[in-house]
């Protein structure tokens, strides 16, 4: 079936030349048994599954409706356990050293006096909120759940292309990918021995509880809620799917009141206290009273009740100063001056715009830069160089000398590839891997994460929302090889 698939110049996740790493030889063993009348029928059942079950995603402004089926590709990225590792030491270090920074930047300050930030770059940042200097929040941790973007090159070397800090989203569609993969495609598990995803939720829901409010008497037990901004959310089923496995109650700003600093739900019974809220919505959005006056999605005077130690608010609120993509380039200094480590997982080479020398240099490069707002999320207001007319760099020139500030650049790394089975053949597709890193008193990264896939041929893009899609990933735990001698299959820790 995929002896047409070609890998081309760019590193393949699957194959070296025309044969399949060894962590993927049983997987391509088993996908050649299949015939191409099978894997179309496995396919629509697969985006059946999926559609029945409603995990969709919104699509802002879309012709012809906004509800879409998240785009999902059966042929997964698998990672042997050895390369895992090393990912889930990287991510435990880069979410220490953030959330470091967040405590320091809100309090101490320490970063700034010792000149390794300028001062500037984090006060004038828009998510920077001074209603945080000073506040106190539960277990100093800022960073309940981080979405990190991982690419690799065309070496195969692993980069952070983001921290999403703010309300990572998608973490539903990794369980969901993995339901649909068991049941659509079990030939595919009877062999390998691939690290579960069973006991996840429950770590999260420890992480969750652990945000005891600074002011909660010590002998209640603490009553979570997910605030969501309501059913035409693009992730709304996300908080759907989290709510149900968390075994927490999903609510809206209008179910919620503030009494005398402290927060509760409204029930038929009365009202009844909350500790902790686990929200879905922006930090503009959160309090009427404090932020923007037109939201009606929000509940007036929580950041008083949050203020006054009543209230755990995950994440913290201002946590996009960290995130933003200006000041995504320090992060492996602010590893070496919190941790006193240096980091394990490298960043893409960036460059500030609002720095005259860098921009006079990438105004002068821009076909072979990508041009990124460092505000904007989702493959929006970016450039691709390589790909642009000659109009969209002019129009991009414009808006870096308008608002310098506003962006940076990067080179461009041809991103890996791996295969995909859409429309009844198999190709080539981009993809990146967005890890899950959850934090209470202990740190859990959820094993593999969401593989996005830029299924549109030729596409850099891998947000559902233009164009990509999904694969489960698979961190193996044991290889399974074929003996060159036999057609027997043997498993390191046995035969069969």
């Amino acid at each position: 079936m995929m002896k047409f698939y070609e890998s081309g110049m760019f590193f393949d996740e699957m194959f070296e030349g025309d044969q399949p790493k060894p962590h993927y030889r049983s997987f391509h063993h088993k996908l050649n048994a299949f015939t191409k009348e099978q894997l179309d029928e496995k396919y629509q059942q697969a985006q059946s599954t999926f559609l029945k079950q409603g995990i969709t995603f919104t699509v802002y402004g879309a012709h012809g409706g906004t509800e879409r089926t998240m785009p999902f590709d059966f042929i997964p990225i698998i990672i042997p356990d050895e390369q895992w590792e090393v990912i889930e030491a990287g991510m435990k270090q880069r979410v220490k050293a953030l959330n470091c920074f967040l405590q320091d930047v809100y309090h101490e300050q320490s970063i700034f006096e010792d000149g390794l930030i300028p001062k500037q770059l984090v006060e004038n940042n828009p998510y920077y909120y001074k209603e945080m200097l000073g506040v106190k929040v539960p277990i100093d941790n800022h960073i309940f759940l981080a979405g990190i973007d991982l690419i690799r090159d065309e070496n195969g070397v692993y980069y952070v292309l983001e921290d999403n800090l703010r309300n990572p989203s998608g973490i539903s569609y990794v369980f969901q990918n993995r339901s649909v993969m068991k049941e659509v495609y079990p030939e595919f598990f009877s062999k390998h021995t691939i690290q579960s995803l069973d006991k996840q939720m429950a770590f999260m829901k420890k992480a969750l509880l652990a945000h005891r409010p600074p002011c909660m008497k010590p002998d209640r037990e603490p009553k979570a809620v997910l605030l969501t901004a309501g059913m035409y959310n693009s992730a709304y089923y996300d908080h759907v799917f989290l709510a149900q496995q968390l075994n927490i109650h999903l609510v809206e700003g209008r179910d919620l009141v503030v009494r005398d600093k402290k927060v509760y739900m409204k029930t038929i019974y009365g009202l009844e206290q909350i500790d902790i809220i686990y929200r879905r919505i922006d930090d503009d959005f959160l309090d009427p009273a404090v932020f923007r006056e037109d939201s009606l999605l929000g509940v007036p005077h929580i950041m008083s009740a949050y203020k006054a130690g009543n209230i755990a608010i995950l994440n913290a609120v201002g946590n996009g100063v960290a995130d933003d993509k200006a000041m995504y380039a320090y992060v492996p200094d602010m590893i070496r001056y919190y941790l006193k480590e240096e980091p394990i997982l490298r960043n893409v080479e960036t460059y500030h715009l609002d720095d005259y020398i860098q921009r006079d240099w990438v105004l002068k490069h821009m076909r072979e830069l990508v041009i990124k707002n460092v505000s904007a999320s989702g493959g929006y207001d970016m450039l691709i160089g390589p790909h642009a007319t000659d109009e969209e760099i002019a129009i991009f020139k414009e808006k870096i000398l308008e608002n310098p500030h506003q962006y940076i650049a990067q080179p461009t790394i041809s991103l890996s590839r791996a295969p995909a089975f859409q429309d009844g053949r198999f190709y080539p597709c981009h993809v990146d891997l967005r890890v899950y890193v959850m934090k209470g008193e202990d740190i859990y990264v959820l094993p593999g994460g969401l593989s996005r896939v830029a299924l549109k041929e030729g596409s850099l893009v891998v947000n559902s929302s233009q164009g990509g899609g999904a694969k489960d990933t698979w961190i193996l735990k044991e290889e399974l090889q074929y003996a060159k001698s036999s057609s027997r299959c043997i498993v390191l820790d046995g035969t069969i």
